[in-house]
């Protein structure tokens, strides 16, 4: 009789354990169910946010002694912002970035756009979002890097497509779009004095990909057009950032790529300014952390340029 109960006993506990596992699963299957139907999706800001506080963090654990020296030692300290820093800020380096924030009086320096907004990344761990990131998450990541190197900027925000409907405009007339929005936000700000306009490449991951030091990069692509009449100015502006990016990061750089004659633009509005630039980082085939990590090394660079500039 003690048997039988025994045996009773352990039925109804495995009866009621496949029962909670069983309410368990179906939860989680609801809950997966529910948010798949709510199609969270996240911004290319949102996106670029996530990438720079994750790098922030992580630096942050494997440098806080180099920070805190470096928080000692400067008034002003200069934020360090790439995973792969090495070594302490030169004081040549401390006094040039200082000297160019006072000449710009924190003012926005920097007007960063997308005349092609719609240029899209390989989604990746941001895929369970439902989010492709498109090269404004790159500019995004480009205005924060540069913040945090003291430096301000503006990323254009409206939308190139809507430019095009309401003029009646086929996407061709991308560039007249930008070009637009670059004359507002100059005529609304006029401490602005460097253009970047940022693409993406379209060739296969195995022409826009390369590995350095263990840390996969987008390749990047400067590119000029030849039919504006001041084209020189603008290829020795971007031959200069294209050489200091190839020396801090030997192989990332596809070089300059001039463009013209017939059936091209040749232009790209480069044209408003001698410190215009076009420059494509990776491919479809990227994603968006590869693309980040150039986008570092690009911000290092420029950043390095301008320095030299106001030396």
């Amino acid at each position: 009789m003690k048997k039988v109960k025994l045996k009773n006993k352990k039925r109804k506990r495995k009866v009621l354990l496949f029962f909670f596992i069983s309410i368990f699963i179906y939860s989680i299957y609801i809950t997966f169910t529910y948010l798949d139907n709510k199609n969270i999706s996240y911004d290319n800001k949102t996106i670029a946010t996530i990438l720079l506080k994750s790098s922030n963090k992580s630096l942050k654990t494997k440098k806080e002694n180099i920070l805190n020296n470096i928080i000692k030692t400067i008034s002003n300290p200069i934020n360090i912002v790439n995973n792969n820093y090495k070594g302490l800020v030169k004081n040549k380096n401390i006094s040039q970035k200082s000297s160019l924030e006072k000449k710009e009086n924190n003012e926005a320096l920097i007007y960063i756009y997308n005349s092609h907004q719609t240029e899209e990344y390989k989604p990746s761990n941001f895929a369970e979002y439902s989010v492709s990131p498109t090269v404004m998450a790159t500019s995004y990541i480009l205005k924060e890097k540069l913040k945090e190197d003291g430096i301000n900027s503006i990323v254009e925000e409206r939308s190139i497509k809507d430019y095009l409907n309401a003029n009646n405009k086929k996407y061709v007339y991308s560039y007249e779009a930008s070009r637009s929005y670059m004359e507002s936000s100059k005529n609304d700000n006029p401490s602005l004095k460097y253009f970047i306009d940022v693409h993406r490449d379209s060739l296969p991951r195995d022409k826009t990909t390369v590995e350095i030091n263990g840390k996969n990069y987008v390749k990047i692509i400067f590119l000029i057009g030849l039919e504006n009449p001041n084209f020189e100015s603008n290829l020795e502006f971007s031959t200069r950032i294209n050489n200091k990016l190839e020396s801090m990061y030997p192989g990332i750089s596809k070089g300059i790529y001039k463009k013209g004659g017939a059936g091209v633009n040749g232009v790209y509005n480069q044209d408003f300014s001698f410190n215009t630039i076009l420059v494509e980082f990776g491919g479809p085939e990227n994603t968006i952390d590869e693309v980040f990590n150039s986008t570092v090394a690009f911000e290092e660079a420029f950043t390095e340029v301008l320095k030299e500039s106001v030396g």
